[in-house]
């Protein structure tokens, strides 16, 4: 997968992952892809929120080691 812009939210509580995820998205093309990483526990119950309400695509979530959770967002 080709990732076109990441944002390092690792340390942020809610909202501000969504807020910067929201932020990163606006300076994107339709089509491009968002990486997020988060450490907030609330962060894929926020992340899928966010997807349905915005219309963008929230590709794929995982866990990576140290609980840093993902997410890939594509653009719409």
């Amino acid at each position: 997968m080709n990732i076109d812009k990441e944002v390092d939210a690792r340390g942020l509580n809610c909202p501000l992952p969504i807020l910067r995820a929201k932020k990163a998205l606006a300076e994107m093309q339709a089509g491009q892809v968002l990486r997020v990483q988060s450490t907030d526990p609330g962060a894929a119950r926020d992340f899928e929120a966010f997807a349905r309400q915005t219309g963008n695509e929230l590709i794929s979530q995982g866990v990576l080691p140290d609980n840093v959770l993902e997410f890939f967002l594509r653009r719409k």
